[in-house]
């Protein structure tokens, strides 16, 4: 892999060789821009400080002072091409109709940054959640037996579908996150769904399994005979 490499204030040639040359390196630019989009709308933005990004898969992205999204930018696959017009560093991006111009007035930086491909490993989610739960059941209660996973009601997909060890039937709903009255409120609805769905004298309870909950929503669970397991993914 090329290293990288830092240009402060080239010149608009030069700026455009460090495009050409990129490999597999993406090129960050800084300075004077105007850009113009052309595609699900058209948009332009006078000259002014800009930030623009081109990553080797081909996505082009030029950020403005605020917000985390690009004021313009073309996905992946999109095609350059770099020139110097009257003195000035011109990129013009193409995909599936859509373009982007990017007119630089003046370089103050360019960037070249090899930079490596990463899966991200996500944690702390309700599928971790309902793992820890499938794999320790008596978590929910001593004795409690899953019997589903993402059982239909009318109301929606209970989480966990199972049965205590006094052979109530148990809707487990999961939630990564501290929950409010929303979620018991959620709880009850699925509750009620699964009763309806059972023959008519079968007992159903509910459990709502989060980190924490606020003091409203522990109030609601007790009111409605329903249980708050705290547990975190």
């Amino acid at each position: 892999m090329s290293d990288a490499a830092f240009l402060a204030d080239p010149s608009p040639a030069e700026a455009a060789d460090a495009l050409r040359d990129a490999d597999d390196r993406a090129v960050a630019l800084y300075g004077a821009c105007e850009l113009a989009y052309d595609g699900r709308a058209t948009s332009t933005l006078p000259v002014g400080r800009r930030h623009v990004l081109h990553k080797p898969d081909g996505t082009l992205l030029a950020h403005a002072a605020t917000g985390h999204q690009p004021v313009n930018w073309l996905a992946p696959g999109a095609t350059l091409s770099v020139s110097v017009e009257d003195d000035e560093l011109r990129l013009h991006g193409e995909r599936d109709g859509e373009t982007l111009d990017c007119r630089f007035t003046h370089v103050s930086h360019v960037s070249l940054l090899p930079l490596d491909d990463a899966d991200a490993e996500v944690s702390g989610t309700e599928d971790d959640l309902r793992e820890r739960v499938l794999a320790d059941p008596d978590l929910i209660s001593e004795g409690f037996r899953p019997l589903a996973t993402e059982r239909d009601t009318a109301a929606g997909p209970v989480d966990i579908y199972g049965e205590d060890a006094d052979g109530t039937r148990v809707v487990v709903e999961l939630k990564r996150r501290r929950v409010g009255p929303d979620a018991a409120s959620q709880l009850d609805r699925y509750v009620d769904a699964l009763a309806r769905d059972l023959h008519a004298d079968a007992a159903v309870r509910g459990v709502l399994v989060a980190p924490s909950v606020t003091d409203r929503a522990r109030h609601l669970l007790a009111e409605a005979g329903h249980d708050f397991v705290p547990l975190t993914p």
